[in-house]
């Protein structure tokens, strides 16, 4: 493959590989959706709707089309962005994974139409006493969270239909999230209170600085947002791969973060900042066969741990890509 100029020669084979090795995982998860695979076998668990992980793998599909120009794998791009329809009236706020980054990528008329049935759902579930789209009950649990992860893809979709709602949606949660002396990811509304800091997850948790830097990312490109250089500061982690937690520092890393927060650092033009982390990823964590390992899903219950996750082998993918040329940082 061809080398784009300025671009370290590792790049291109490294895409290439992360691609390759969407084609081995559309191959054994027929149609289900894959959600993380064992770091030695490489065999995926699978889910039959996707969960909130589901644009990710639409996402990896539409970029592998991109890249090969091939019709069937557009194709298959397109039938499984078309399952997603079912995601556009569940009440969660992860509907911004799910719709936004299933669908940024596709360039036919019925994906521009799901995703903006999307944008008008969440902004219908928008609720303005509370300044955000609250994090829903379509996964459990109490439904008026304001929660980390309902923030990344949220942001561009509302942006899209209700730039309002959007920087509101993304306000409220810096102003939770970041607190002076420390993070707190998730909060519960309680009448008369307000909002109440919840523990789960935990400060430390390596995605919830990845997601909200991803936000704002798409907040100062898409919203015209002054950049929030203090924000940007605390978020990203002193470590390129860091801890699953940080209160864990000998414990498994998070390579999905570091993927997550490379390519907001792309959004935010801090080219060599991002290639940092993208040359650790590819040099220590990315297998000859295209597998990110070391992604950790869920540290608290032990699961996935030291895994390769669909949504941190989309992030490296997009990411590399980015640098190719193949896609614009700002597309997805």
């Amino acid at each position: 493959m061809d080398t784009t100029p300025g671009v370290p020669d590792w790049v291109a084979p490294a895409l290439e590989s992360v691609l390759g090795r969407v084609s081995v995982t559309a191959a054994e998860a027929g149609d289900r959706f894959p959600l993380f695979a064992d770091p030695g076998s490489g065999r995926w668990t699978t889910t039959g709707r996707g969960s909130w992980t589901g644009g990710f793998w639409a996402g990896l599909l539409w970029l592998r089309a991109r890249h090969t120009d091939q019709g069937t794998d557009r194709e298959a791009a397109v039938r499984l962005t078309g399952r997603l329809t079912d995601w556009v009236d569940a009440d969660t706020a992860t509907r911004g994974l799910i719709l936004w980054y299933g669908t940024a990528l596709a360039d036919t008329p019925e994906a521009a139409a799901l995703r903006d049935r999307a944008a008008h759902a969440c902004q219908g579930a928008y609720d303005p006493r509370l300044g955000l789209v609250p994090w829903g009950s379509a996964f459990g649990g109490p439904r008026l969270l304001a929660r980390v992860d309902g923030v990344p893809g949220m942001v561009p979709l509302l942006a899209s239909i209700d730039p309002r709602a959007a920087e509101s949606h993304l306000r409220r949660h810096l102003e939770l999230c970041l607190r002076e002396d420390s993070f707190c990811w998730s909060w519960r509304y309680e009448e008369p209170v307000g909002w109440v800091p919840c523990d789960d997850p935990p400060p430390g948790w390596s995605r919830g600085r990845a997601w909200l830097l991803l936000a704002v990312a798409d907040a100062v490109h898409r919203l015209g947002a002054d950049d929030p250089a203090n924000a940007i500061r605390r978020l990203v982690p002193e470590d390129a791969v860091p801890p699953a937690d940080a209160a864990h520092p000998a414990g498994p890393l998070d390579t999905s973060a570091a993927a997550i927060t490379a390519v907001a650092l792309l959004k935010l033009g801090h080219r060599e900042d991002a290639m940092v982390l993208l040359d650790d990823l590819v040099h220590t964590h990315v297998t000859d066969d295209g597998r990110l390992l070391n992604g950790c899903y869920d540290l608290a219950s032990g699961t996935a741990t030291h895994h390769e996750l669909v949504w941190g082998d989309f992030f490296l993918a997009y990411a590399l890509a980015a640098l190719t040329g193949l896609v614009d940082p700002h597309e997805a």
